[in-house]
């Protein structure tokens, strides 16, 4: 702990008077589905999803953000400030039909680069241009503080996991990432798995789907033993945690095992979805994991959620309702917000690997009336 400041490591929970906020809570994932919105009553204990919404991007927005980690330093700042501007919009157009008092906005932003090892993450989408459209106070950049510990800064929504579900042994969520948390030694653990909606969708496109419905065309396919072995021996699986990902590893060491195989889609979206389910079914069963709570897009996806079944048949898998499997992050982002806002630990050191716990997230906005 020698250098680190007391503030930033101290629970600051003592003398607190804990209220109920109306905060919504703003998630873009690496999949480019679209912008989760979810306005939320809450507390550290308890959460309400009043209304959500997710919002497609529009196809120019989905490339430039496809690309941009390819773009010019003014590109990207340009990206950084428009976005911001984009998602204060779209609060708008939220917030306008619903006569809800909202007291802040939480903003998760898009990640373009994320490589903790040396020190660097990033999530555009300036909070100070979503306060300037909303009139808001809006707490974003939540990964950079936990990074500058140390940290990977990621996965963040595991102490949403440890306050508001922690009915269940694990929790999974499969977006563009598959990610677990669970509690060990007393502790919350999480991490990355492996690429999940990132890997499947960009297959799907192919066959000029967004994604494969039901894993339906996974379901027509073959399991490649030989790729997914290849898959299987990446050396991020070899790992422990903490650890993550980012879009990086997967263009520069997983996506190239699926470009250049000459398979056909479906064989390469069953290869996929196994390598996937594998992946996951040993964590599950390796932590002793009993019933999981399963949120995201992949949710959705059987042919997935049977596969993990089949690798590990003594887990109970758990799919909640729709508004929890769309908006389980966007919802832990709105408590990340209010813990931040009320001056509470919204980081665990013990699922990052930072110095200490802390207190994360940038806020913009206190506007003069």
């Amino acid at each position: 702990m020698v250098g680190v400041p007391f503030f930033l490591c101290n629970f600051a929970t003592a003398n607190l008077t804990i209220h109920t906020m109306n905060i919504i809570g703003l998630m873009s994932g690496t999949s480019l589905d679209g912008v989760d919105l979810a306005l939320c009553n809450m507390d550290e204990k308890r959460h309400t999803i009043l209304a959500a919404e997710t919002v497609p991007y529009p196809a120019e927005w989905r490339q430039r953000l496809s690309t941009l980690e390819h773009s010019t330093a003014l590109e990207y700042t340009k990206a950084n400030v428009e976005l911001g501007h984009y998602f204060g919009k779209i609060i708008n157009e939220f917030t306008k039909q619903r006569n809800i008092p909202i007291d802040a906005i939480a903003s998760h932003g898009h990640t373009i680069f994320h490589q903790p090892g040396i020190g660097l993450t990033t999530q555009i989408g300036d909070g100070n241009a979503i306060a300037a459209e909303t009139g808001l106070p809006v707490v974003s950049d939540f990964r950079t503080l936990d990074v500058a510990l140390g940290g990977q800064g990621a996965p963040l929504v595991p102490i949403g996991d440890e306050l508001l579900f922690s009915q269940y042994d694990a929790c999974l969520n499969l977006g563009g990432i598959a990610n677990i948390s669970y509690r060990k030694g007393g502790k919350r653990v999480a991490f990355d798995i492996c690429p999940c909606n990132m890997a499947l969708n960009r297959l799907a496109a192919r066959l000029g789907l967004d994604y494969d419905p039901d894993g339906e065309n996974a379901r027509k396919g073959t399991l490649n033993q030989e790729l997914n072995k290849r898959l299987n021996q990446l050396e991020y699986y070899n790992i422990t945690q903490p650890k993550s990902l980012g879009k990086e590893w997967f263009v520069e060491a997983f996506w190239p095992l699926l470009d250049v195989s000459p398979l056909p889609v479906e064989d390469l979206l069953a290869t996929a979805t196994h390598h996937i389910a594998g992946q996951i079914a040993g964590v599950a069963h390796n932590q002793g994991v009993k019933t999981m709570l399963v949120t995201g897009g992949g949710a959705f996806n059987r042919y997935l959620i049977e596969c993990i079944h089949r690798y590990e048949p003594s887990v109970e898998v758990i799919i909640p309702d729709n508004l929890i499997i769309n908006y389980k992050e966007a919802l832990i982002f709105a408590l990340l917000g209010y813990l931040r806002l009320t001056g509470q630990t919204n980081t665990l050191a013990s699922v990052t690997g930072a110095r200490c716990n802390s207190i994360g997230g940038t806020l913009s906005g206190l506007l003069s009336r």
